[in-house]
């Protein structure tokens, strides 16, 4: 087990759900490499081994004062601001409290209020940073550069997958329901496959009960326009990483209605694979138009189509703007850009 001594500990990063979920991922992510230079550990109900940690019942019993003066709190979700208004001003915790922000749109009165009370606010992009009714630091989430990296053999990679080596291959994963654009995906290699023998489509992610009816109208849609072989809906992967299946692919669709952030294109990016992508979430700030992927208007579908396909056609191009899209993954989006511009914060915060 990975349990640290509270008394050591400068900075707590909650997990309160036991749901995994976005926010999960990143104090997953986040945590080890935070460790190697400040006293970090994650707090939640169900966290795995490896992660630097504290039991629940530490954050009542931890001393009030940190190794050196307060204690950072670091919170993703409501619950994790109540939690740590209750540590400061109910069991008298020396705690400064920081708030990370993904949502674009405006928070109800509640969340207002306790986003007011917080000593800082992290927003993830400058436009969730625009929706805030106070001063937020914009630091946007990164990937992990050595795990997301292109294949040094892809059609070795797509032979231990079953994906087919010699096809020019599109993907679109994430949890597959309407908000992701799936259907929208599936609309455009419609129309796109007949016309380009040699492109086939994967869709991957998780399914959850509510949305089986829609994964059977995809699937429904496919069969009936006889392309059942050539746009394949697979089931999520549970291994250890997404990743091969990002490194197996010639180019990556986004085609999602509305997001918070949205990690998948820097990963495929990261892989050395362009991206197209709609104008929603942190997008716009993450894709290099024209250079590293192309961006289109959400629920478009002729929009996303058209640019499919051109992509599609160039496969010089396609090569091109994936080499450069690895490129401004490096130089902008690693992980440990993330985790050290949230290290100096933490910092400030426990100097002051």
């Amino acid at each position: 087990m990975s349990y640290r001594d509270a008394r050591e500990i400068e900075v707590i990063a909650p997990n309160l759900k036991r749901r995994y979920s976005g926010v999960t991922s990143t104090v997953l992510r986040l945590v080890p490499i935070q460790a190697r230079q400040i006293a970090i550990a994650a707090a939640g109900p169900v966290l795995p081994d490896g992660i630097p940690r504290l039991r629940l019942r530490d954050l009542a019993l931890m001393p009030r004062r940190g190794p050196s003066g307060p204690r950072v709190w670091h919170a993703r979700r409501n619950i994790e601001m109540l939690a740590g208004l209750a540590l400061k001003h109910l069991l008298r915790k020396r705690l400064k409290l920081i708030f990370t922000s993904a949502a674009q749109r405006r928070h109800s009165k509640h969340t207002r209020r306790l986003i007011g009370r917080m000593d800082a606010v992290v927003a993830t992009s400058s436009r969730a940073a625009a929706y805030l009714e106070r001063e937020a630091q914009v630091i946007r989430h990164g990937v992990d550069t050595a795990l997301f990296s292109p294949a040094p053999d892809r059609a070795a990679l797509r032979r231990r997958l079953g994906l087919p080596e010699e096809a020019l291959l599109v993907g679109c994963f994430g949890r597959v329901r309407p908000q992701k654009g799936v259907d929208l995906f599936v609309d455009a290699m419609l129309e796109i496959l007949p016309r380009h023998p040699q492109v086939q489509g994967v869709i991957m992610g998780g399914v959850t009960p509510q949305f089986e009816g829609f994964v059977a109208e995809q699937r429904r849609k496919i069969a009936e326009a006889g392309l059942a072989d050539r746009l394949h809906i697979l089931p999520e992967d549970s291994g250890p990483s997404i990743a091969p299946w990002f490194q197996a692919l010639d180019l990556y669709v986004a085609p999602q209605r509305w997001e918070g952030f949205g990690l998948t294109p820097l990963e495929a990016m990261a892989c050395g694979v362009p991206v197209v992508a709609t104008r929603v979430g942190a997008f716009e700030e993450l894709v290099a138009e024209g250079v590293t992927g192309t961006l289109v208007p959400a629920e478009d579908l002729p929009a996303l189509t058209e640019a499919t396909e051109a992509a599609l056609a160039d496969p010089e191009a396609l090569a091109t703007r994936g080499r450069a899209a690895r490129q401004h993954v490096l130089d902008h989006f690693r992980i440990e850009q993330e985790a050290e511009a949230l290290i100096a914060l933490y910092r400030r915060l426990l100097a002051s």
